[in-house]
């Protein structure tokens, strides 16, 4: 459990310290071959392929693809009022937060007369996939919706596996949250398949195509956004799980332990990483995910987590050292648990989580921040989920006749130059007479 990769007392090139990196890349590779398969055959059957999937996936078969108003309404009544006051107070921060992403308008006068306009344009659909197979999230309906709606998106179609458990309907606390955030065109289908059917859409159940796909999953979800890209935008590919803790030996080893297992639970492929200058804080460590691991109740997914590939404890020189590495991992959620954690320095991540008190936890579900966020390296180039994921930036250009006559001459001369005299031509039809 938790293997060991000693990078101490070595000068690592940034290539070098890429390859360092621990992935399960086969089973990302493997997923995105499935994953196309999948999408590819709900593209060409719709339905028929869907509720196939369904039957070998989920273990659900005859149940309603498109969920009937009344399921929601069944889980909205049947909500626990604690969970129900814990969801809204997420809906609250979520909203308050992703408000602050969404960019004011601005008006820019080049001259008299010469106006350019930024403007931000919501997409007009989106299709959000809430995750449901070794777990069930709520959070996650919060988390994709609220910063769309706040985008001003006009409609939210809502994706989740069919649950064997509750006779084929999608999750009641997915439900129950989608109903709460007035979403209510909701369909049960799951994986890779439900990211081709609101990507191409099913006209049998009514799924027209979407504009935007977003939401987490595993590493086949994340593969069938990288099939559908192109058709459809999408957020990050929002794989599976990771978290990244750099710790000098001030660390608190139990924070440090109960924090990678708290990742480590969500799926097999989860990935918990240590970075530490500390041999002797890895040992602690160690020790203390030996005592609490089996003890938690996902004890047998947990241990396959931390003992895979993708998992391990990185012994490096310095924090400097441990800094290079994060920013080449580029992990979806880093903590830092440093004396001098300096986050400014730690450029690729996902999320940053600063000090013993801000576990990932925390943004799971209440920080205000958004827990859809880029895996496997997508954070040195990719943001998680936010308002900004549903907004397209567009200029409106406004000129007069004579602000136009004062780039007339500059505007043929470059269209001159590139041998496209008919571009010139355009604008000297406006002088002609």
């Amino acid at each position: 459990m938790l293997r060991t990769i000693d990078l101490r007392g070595r000068t690592l090139s940034a290539a070098e310290l890429l390859a360092a990196v621990p992935r399960a890349e086969v089973a990302r590779s493997n997923a995105l071959a499935t994953a196309a398969e999948i999408v590819h055959d709900v593209a060409a059957r719709g339905e028929t392929a869907l509720r196939e999937q369904a039957e070998r996936f989920d273990g659900v078969a005859g149940h309603a693809l498109r969920v009937p108003a009344s399921h929601l309404d069944d889980a909205v009544a049947g909500l626990d009022e604690n969970v129900r006051a814990a969801v809204e107070a997420a809906i609250e921060r979520v909203r308050l937060a992703s408000a602050a992403q969404v960019p004011a308008p601005i008006v820019t006068e080049l001259a008299p007369g010469a106006v350019v306009e930024q403007r931000w344009q919501p997409v007009r659909r989106v299709g959000v996939y809430v995750p449901g197979g070794k777990a069930v999230y709520p959070s996650s309906v919060v988390m994709n919706v609220v910063p769309a709606q706040v985008a001003g998106v006009g409609v939210v179609a809502l994706a989740s596996p069919p649950q064997r458990d509750h006779d084929g309907r999608v999750h009641p606390l997915v439900l129950a949250v989608a109903r709460l955030l007035g979403v209510d065109e909701v369909y049960a289908m799951g994986g890779a398949g439900a990211i081709g059917a609101l990507a191409y859409g099913v006209d049998a159940v009514g799924l027209e195509p979407v504009d935007v796909v977003t939401g987490p999953g595993n590493n086949f979800v994340a593969a069938a956004k990288r099939a559908v890209a192109g058709l459809v935008g999408t957020d990050a590919e929002a794989g599976a799980t990771e978290i990244l803790i750099v710790a000098d030996e001030a660390a608190d080893a139990s924070l440090v332990a109960a924090d990678l297992i708290s990742q480590a639970e969500h799926d097999e492929q989860a990935s918990a990483v240590l970075v530490t200058d500390s041999a002797d804080l890895a040992e602690r460590v160690v020790a203390e995910v030996a005592i609490r691991a089996p003890r938690t109740r996902h004890a047998e997914r947990v241990a396959v987590a931390l003992d895979g590939p993708q998992s391990a404890i990185v012994l490096v020189d310095d924090i400097p050292a441990a800094t290079a590495f994060s920013n080449a991992y580029a992990p979806e959620h880093l903590e830092l648990h440093l004396r001098d954690p300096r986050p400014d320095e730690f450029v690729n991540a996902g999320a940053v989580f600063v000090g013993e008190n801000a576990p990932v936890s925390l943004g799971d579900y209440l920080a205000g921040s958004n827990h859809v966020l880029p895996t496997g390296g997508q954070a040195r180039y990719a943001a998680g989920l936010s308002a900004a994921t549903f907004l397209r930036p567009q200029q409106v250009i406004r000129y007069d006749r004579d602000a136009l006559a004062q780039v007339r001459e500059a505007i043929v001369t470059l269209a001159d130059a590139e041998a496209l005299p008919a571009h010139g031509e355009a604008v000297e039809a406006r002088f002609a007479g």
